[in-house]
């Protein structure tokens, strides 16, 4: 039976899960998905920019909403943060490797020459100063660990490690710890782990499952998503009754009891958006970003993490051409030696490297067609 299960699969070329707890991704579909998560970064984050931060604590109205055009993504993602800064942590996976130190992940974050905000100021500045990581991320010395810094940077990590969300874990740990510290780091991988599973699903609850079993389940973190998804399940015909409670809980301005929360840039309130818009926007692409977006407060960050975690679901090819007709493929993104063919490429190459390492392999069929096979992992999150 299992030798007919993998034959059919591999005829059909689509991710898989195999009775001997492997499951296979072909390189083409890799390909393909990691695609998309960056088309759907690109989107999501180009698409809500007009709007970051222009309404906070309250719903941006749906006039308000920027209308999509094509050239978007070419205009505003090239020069977007939320972007290039996640493109240093892969340049320092390029040059030193998946065992890269948080030693040498912090001297390169410390030179990079970008403007910075929020955590990643703050973590950066304690970098220059001498402040070795993960210290360069402790409330002790630096206010901002809960902000929602490393959540936005975190699709990287999920991308490079196909149905490995440990490594999405582990490399939250060097990378995330450089500016931010707990729930900061745990909503970084909560986002890798759905990267991580997206290449075999689509379900909305699978994929906020696979988010869940990354990060501690004591972690405020961790409730906010149970609170978020039992809301929905209380009005889920009606988004903006969940996005009432989530302000009653999880805005500093309706609820001054969150002390350890810097305001609008909290990433517990903007976590909640992502999960927002993936449960209400029920696998529709336009509808879950612009849900995430209208939630208000960092509405450009929020609905390109929604983006890039569908879009890596559904892969490029399958993907609208209004979102990708006018990239170009050879348009450097500022500050990194990155066009989209040389991120894609470098994307594989870690791919393969992280498939190994969590215990796959790389093989061919009788066609001469290249797979992933990946052990099923069951991720242990940090200590809380």
């Amino acid at each position: 039976m299992k030798s007919q299960v993998t034959s059919a699969f591999v005829l059909l070329s689509v991710a898989t899960t195999l009775a001997a707890g492997e499951r296979r991704l072909s390189l083409d579909d890799y390909r393909d998905k990691m695609q998309g998560a960056w088309i759907g970064q690109m989107v999501g984050v180009s698409w809500g920019a007009p709007t970051e931060f222009k309404w906070n604590d309250v719903i941006i109205p749906a006039d308000k909403v920027p209308a999509w055009t094509s050239d978007m993504p070419l205009r505003m993602a090239y020069g977007n943060d939320d972007l290039y800064v996640e493109m240093t942590f892969l340049k320092s996976l390029e040059d030193y490797g998946l065992d890269v130190s948080p030693r040498q992940a912090g001297i390169d974050f410390a030179n990079s020459e970008y403007a910075l905000w929020c955590a990643n100021l703050a973590g950066r500045l304690n970098l220059r100063k001498g402040i070795a990581p993960p210290e360069s991320s402790h409330p002790s010395c630096n206010r901002c660990p809960n902000d929602i810094d490393y959540q936005i940077e975190a699709d990287y990590s999920g991308i490079i490690a196909p149905g490995c969300p440990q490594e999405a874990i582990r490399l939250g740990n060097v990378f995330g710890r450089l500016m931010n510290f707990g729930d900061g780091v745990w909503a970084g991988q909560f986002v890798g782990a759905m990267y991580a599973e997206a290449y075999f699903t689509g379900d909305v609850n699978k994929l906020l499952d696979a988010g869940l079993r990354a990060i501690p389940a004591e972690s405020d973190y961790a409730q906010m998503v149970r609170n978020v998804r039992a809301w929905h399940r209380e009005n889920p015909g009606d988004w903006t009754k969940t996005w009432e409670k989530i302000r009653a809980k999880y805005s500093k301005q309706a609820n001054p009891a969150m002390k350890d929360s810097n305001g609008g840039i909290d990433v517990r309130l903007n976590g909640a958006m992502i999960v927002l818009g993936l449960l209400y926007g029920e696998g529709d692409l336009d509808k879950s970003m612009v849900i995430s977006m209208r939630g208000g407060w960092d509405s450009d960050c929020n609905p390109s993490n929604v983006g890039g975690i569908l879009m890596c679901a559904r892969g490029a090819k399958a993907l609208p051409a209004k979102y990708a007709a006018k990239l170009d493929l050879n348009c450097k993104f500022v500050f990194t030696e990155y066009n989209q063919k040389l991120l894609y490429a470098v994307c594989e190459k870690l791919a393969r490297a992280v498939v190994v390492r969590c215990g796959g392999r790389v093989e061919k069929d009788a066609n001469g067609k290249e797979w992933f096979v990946i052990p099923d992992q069951v991720p242990v999150p940090d200590a809380f």
